[in-house]
């Protein structure tokens, strides 16, 4: 069994919950692509079987977050799920929306440090837990649009978000608060879109049944963007056993499918030579 079931992740359950969610009802090995913390709720996109080989190509992709941020309020955690000092100032709706352009396009961002990144082979979120001094290098990442959709009480925002994979939506809530002399936190995010997954097309994990699940599988080739090759009877033989052939196609990556028209995986052309990148079949 291969493919995707979009899940509409629920607001306190882990990512990897989710995950175990799926993996039970499915009999098979599954990976998320992309995690969401806890209190985040939205798409999670969850890979079944061999499709899971595809995570370095949904990494990068395109996501689209709203968010609430509250203002004048801080926490180690940057979210309202850490311990909150508050009692700092509240800009105005004009202030904030008046320095988001800083935000957008490539930026350097440090991650929180109540994060999954790595440090020396432990979780920041573990080291942060047990009061361990670190820090964390900035990385580069990508905002294509962040707009303030509105007030939504005294001190909280909402915001539109969206960013290339690898951005902490609590970090741009910490970074605009600093550009305006206060703190800031995030107390929810729903994640709308993350690559072709939306909301619209999400399921949530509890309406699951071992008799309705089927129905919700996406088919790894209906998420990939790439041309499709559909070699003859030969070629195949060839393919499928790890050899090269000669293509007149351009250089780059296929969907490929068998000689009876079923999907397989992905080749690449690269000089004139088509052969097999990953079988997801």
């Amino acid at each position: 069994m291969t493919g995707f079931i979009c899940v509409d992740k629920e607001e306190g359950v882990s990512s990897a919950a989710e995950v175990g969610r799926i993996r039970r009802l499915t009999g098979t090995p599954c990976g998320h692509m992309g995690t969401l913390d806890p209190m985040a709720s939205g798409v999670l996109p969850v890979a079944i079987g061999n499709a899971a080989r595809l995570f370095g190509y949904f990494s990068g992709k395109t996501k689209v977050y709203e968010a609430v941020f509250r203002f004048g309020a801080d926490s180690d955690t940057l979210d309202t799920t850490g311990e909150l000092r508050t009692g700092m100032p509240v800009p105005s709706e004009s202030e904030i929306a008046g320095v988001l352009g800083e935000f957008t396009g490539k930026i350097c961002q440090i991650p929180p440090r109540y994060s999954a990144k790595n440090i020396n082979g432990r979780r920041g979120y573990e080291l942060a837990r047990k009061g361990i001094e670190f820090s964390l290098p900035p990385k580069e990442v990508e905002v294509h649009s962040i707009s303030l959709v509105g007030r939504v009480s005294c001190d909280s925002f909402r915001f539109i978000i969206e960013c290339g994979g690898g951005t902490y939506i609590r970090a741009l809530a910490r970074d605009i608060a600093a550009r305006l002399g206060t703190a800031a936190v995030m107390s929810s995010l729903v994640r709308t879109r993350s690559g072709i997954f939306t909301i619209e097309n999400s399921v949530k994990s509890a309406a699951l049944t071992a008799e309705n699940f089927r129905s919700h599988i996406i088919k790894t080739q209906d998420v990939l963007s790439f041309d499709c090759i559909y070699p003859s009877r030969e070629q195949a033989f060839k393919l499928f056993n790890g050899l090269g052939v000669q293509s007149d196609l351009k250089d780059g990556t296929y969907k490929i499918f068998d000689a009876s028209g079923e999907f397989y995986g992905l080749a690449e052309v690269s000089d004139g030579v088509l052969k097999v990148r990953t079988k997801l079949c």
